[in-house]
């Protein structure tokens, strides 16, 4: 089993940047696959960011490419997510996830891993 907890979310203007991390416990953690998705009222679930167990392969988003940046620590058992240049449409709650399978399986879409957090609210006002 993995237990996942994310932090960091918050309220943050337009052009702003946060960052959300992600702290796991239970299974060996440089085994996993690790990632975001996000939720936005009304609409459904959908991939963000994944980083593989050595870190060398990111997958991103289209819409999110180029302003997001996924990064793990085996070290500290962590992932985080920094985002910059934050948009309105970017507000969402946001998920850790976590799963054994390759960065590239989180790519078929509906993909779902098997591992999940509570999730996180992150604000943007525009």
């Amino acid at each position: 089993q993995v237990q996942l907890v994310e932090s960091g979310g918050g309220l943050v203007q337009a052009g702003g940047s946060l960052r959300v991390s992600c702290a796991a416990t239970g299974r060996t953690f440089s085994s996993l696959t690790l990632g975001w998705f996000r939720q936005a009222p009304g609409k459904e679930r959908e991939f963000v960011a994944v980083i593989s167990s050595a870190g060398a392969v990111r997958y991103y988003k289209d819409s999110v490419k180029g302003r997001f940046t996924i990064s793990r620590d085996n070290a500290k058992n962590t992932v985080e997510l920094q985002m910059n240049s934050l948009l309105p449409d970017d507000t969402a709650v946001y998920y850790c996830a976590a799963d054994a399978r390759t960065a590239t399986m989180w790519r078929i879409p509906r993909y779902s891993p098997a591992y999940w957090g509570q999730g996180t609210q992150v604000t943007v006002s525009s």
